[in-house]
């Protein structure tokens, strides 16, 4: 990489050390009119890298629903923002910091959070939530992983986990819940997706656009140093190489309690009037924050970078305009009110400088000490870049036959030992040792935090309402059939939202992928967005913002396709939240089936895709279960309307692990309580056990309200039949044609289920 010294000259070696192609770099000199300048090169390298100007991704991404009646604000802006009743809107939005995770996993994680975190307060929301969604290697060794991968994966886990829950703890925000699963593909390339959630009044929102000639702009937080140049080019827009453990400089450095004082600074100083514009300094620092504001505005910027408070000595203007040191921001104020801006935040104790103002003429003008350090238009840089079509090809078909499938195991076998089997596959077991880092309490809103319900709940104060968050992704069958599975995943997150009780009305997405520069990844992430933008229509969920994450590679291989969707929901009475425990003996176990005639074309075909398949046979082939989106609404629909009527106990989806997992989690949430259940209609024990068919949940039903759940789920068109009860006898006992298929103690279940983690960490 060359050195950041203006005198440099720039060739076509130095422009493609900064990920810039020949192509993009006569187009750069087409704009400019001339040579770039080392500075002006490093600018556009950063705006026009893949992480920033989306150069791959923005002719597929056009096809997704971003309209909706309650969005206020699609993507676009810092944050997507829906209207949510009694003059409010939410501001939320999931972001990745994959590659800083794997280089560095504490500060990569910490500064994700971070992120996003600015990314709602910079709207004039005040964050009241945080989620992630997190995707690791295995943590033993197998026959795919060796144990010095294992190892290191375990490292990973720990090192992100660890910087998730002490940036939220430490900036007073819960962390009330997400997802976790692993995979041999992310062994070297962790996914790390965080979605935050924020509050304001709608006539507060505040926008990135640069307005009126004059107008002073303004630096705050904290000081800039070296950290984070050309993450966002270099680090988040290529693979994994051999060297990318050299790259731990580009990792940033994040500070929780600065940006509380940041957050309270810019919340406070919104409410004066003074300020028009803010920006936050994310990927590309303050190039982006003062291109991107002045192209929204249609106006220019010009600054001066030696007015720009620095915790290093001798940085030169490429090193500044590049860094991604956290916790700061780029205001825009009306011109005589600075000094009402300043005051708020000297009150806070956090820098603040006049560093330049709002121009004519659309011009980004970058001086040091009065000496112009790059002159470029503002909105070719921050809008113009590059936008390939990239080449599309289906992969080969893969080669396999029912002998490369899942075997069923004879009919009549018990399956208790695999039963606990799966009940102690990561994926599936038990993340409190995780969830126990974070504080999702903090604040006092949280009404279902981490395991208590199917999606998080957090009260809207001074309103009866509450609103519900869930994600969900499942790269194993996005690998096998990527449209399918992202339908899939929509459907899930928003199911989970249902079964909390709450109605789905916006969604953010995470679409993490391998290089776009390989066809059939391209092909993987067009059919990704023709199942998201479909599924998305249906549930009545329009996209309101999120991220792209290409080249999450490692040596050439790629990990499976994984889109990650946030679904946002809206409870109407907080009094209604539905949560996963079984709350008395006695009670009815209903299993409701918003396809209740559905067909299983081919079950061994189906079932080798589950976690089941993996768990027990470590078999990852045929196709994801086949989905019908008017079923899924059905459902979702049924299980809003019985919990608005108070009818129903609880009610938990049938995801991950299917029937026997949803009903044992159910006990294990519970005081406790068992089960007893009969199921039957399917192919064999394992499918009935522990198919993944969507569209289905449990719920739990007093005796006396059995026949206004049946009616409930007869308006809604939605199957549903009586499958067992809950018991006090500390049993779980589930039986298939007049056996038991599963049959144990609930205590002996759910101590597997708790402690594997814990036990796959090497942990005491």
């Amino acid at each position: 990489m060359a050195t950041a010294q203006t005198e440099i000259k720039v060739t076509l070696e130095i422009a493609a050390e900064h990920g810039v192609t020949r192509d993009e770099y006569a187009r750069i000199q087409q704009i400019l009119g001339r040579d770039p300048n080392i500075t002006e090169l490093g600018i556009f390298s950063v705006m026009w890298s893949e992480h920033c100007s989306y150069k791959s991704s923005k002719v597929h991404l056009k096809r997704l629903p971003t309209r909706g009646k309650l969005v206020v604000q699609g993507p676009g802006e810092n944050a997507g923002v829906v209207d949510i009743g009694d003059g409010l809107v939410a501001a939320f939005k999931i972001e990745s910091h994959n590659h800083p995770s794997y280089v560095e996993p504490f500060q990569g994680a910490t500064t994700g959070v971070g992120g996003i975190l600015r990314d709602i307060f910079t709207m004039g929301a005040r964050p009241i939530a945080v989620m992630d969604s997190l995707r690791f290697g295995e943590l033993t060794a197998s026959p795919t992983t060796t144990e010095e991968e294992a190892a290191k994966n375990r490292r990973i886990l720990d090192g992100v986990i660890r910087g998730v829950g002490g940036y939220g703890n430490c900036f007073g925000v819960p962390t009330v819940g997400g997802e976790v699963a692993f995979e041999p593909c992310y062994s070297q390339n962790p996914l790390v997706n965080a979605l935050a959630l924020g509050i304001a009044r709608k006539e507060e929102i505040f926008l990135a656009k640069a307005k009126g000639v004059g107008n002073p702009v303004i630096y705050v937080g904290a000081k800039t140093g070296r950290d984070g140049i050309h993450g966002a080019s270099l680090l988040a827009s290529a693979e994994f190489t051999e060297e990318s453990q050299q790259k731990r400089p580009n990792v940033q450095v994040g500070d929780p309690f600065m940006e509380k004082l940041l957050l309270e600074a810019c919340l406070e100083a919104m409410k004066t009037g003074a300020v028009v514009a803010i920006q936050d300094m994310g990927a590309a620092g303050l190039t982006c924050s003062t291109c991107e504001m002045a192209s929204r505005g249609g106006t220019g910027i010009e600054i001066d970078l030696a007015k720009v408070p620095q915790r290093e000595t001798g940085m030169t203007p490429y090193e500044i305009m590049l860094s991604e040191s956290q916790e700061r921001m780029l205001l825009v104020a009306d011109k005589g009110r600075e000094h009402e801006v300043l005051a708020v935040f000297k009150k806070w104790g956090l820098d603040a400088m006049v560093v330049g103002e709002v121009t004519e003429g659309g011009m980004l003008i970058v001086k040091n000490h009065g000496k112009v350090a790059a002159n470029i238009p503002a909105h070719p840089l921050a809008e113009e870049g590059p936008v390939y079509h990239r080449p599309i090809a289906e992969p080969a078909p893969r080669k396999e036959s029912a002998k490369d499938w899942f075997a069923f195991a004879p009919e009549g076998t018990n399956l208790t030992a695999n039963f606990t089997k799966l009940l102690g596959s990561p994926t599936i077991a038990s993340k409190e040792w995780i969830t126990e880092q974070y504080d999702s309490m903090v604040r006092t809103n949280t009404l279902a935090g981490p395991g208590a319900s199917d999606a998080a709940v957090v009260r809207i104060k001074g309103t009866k309402r509450a609103l519900a968050l869930a994600t969900d992704g499942n790269g194993r069958w996005c690998y096998l059939n990527p449209k399918v599975g992202a339908m899939h995943a929509v459907a899930e997150a928003s199911r989970n939202v249902a079964a909390s009780g709450a109605r789905p009305i916006a969604a953010t997405n995470c679409l993490n992928f391998g290089s776009p520069e390989k066809p059939e990844v391209m092909w993987q992430f067009s059919q990704a967005i023709d199942g998201l933008g479909e599924a998305c229509i249906a549930l009545g969920a329009p996209i309101t913002g999120g991220n792209v994450s290409f080249y999450n590679e490692t040596l050439g291989k790629s990990i499976y396709p994984t889109p990650t969707i946030g679904i946002l929901g809206i409870l109407e009475n907080a009094d209604d939240v539905l949560k996963v425990a079984f709350r008395k003996d006695g009670d009815v176990i209903v299993l409701l089936d918003g396809l209740p005639k559905a067909a299983t074309p081919n079950p061994t075909q189906e079932f080798s895709s589950s976690e089941y398949s993996k768990a027990i046979a470590g078999v990852v082939a045929g196709a994801p279960p086949p989905i019908d989106l008017a079923a899924e609404k059905r459902l979702i629909d049924c299980l809003i309307a019985l919990a608005d009527a108070r009818i129903v106990q609880s009610a938990h989806d049938l995801s991950d692990g299917g029937l026997a997992v949803a009903v044992a989690e159910s006990c294990f949430a519970s005081e406790g309580l068992g089960a007893q259940a009969v199921v039957d209609g399917e192919a064999n024990a394992e499918y009935a056990l522990f198919g993944e068919r969507g569209a289905r949940a449990i719920v739990s039903v007093s005796p006396e309200n059995i026949a206004a759940v049946l009616a409930t789920a007869r308006q809604y068109g939605v199957g549903a039949r009586e499958i067992g009860k809950v018991t006090r006898d500390n049993t779980l006992r589930i039986e298939y044609k007049d056996r038991a298929a599963i049959a144990a103690a609930v205590s002996t279940l759910q101590d597997t289920w708790a402690h594997s983690l814990r036990r796959d960490l090497k942990l005491p």
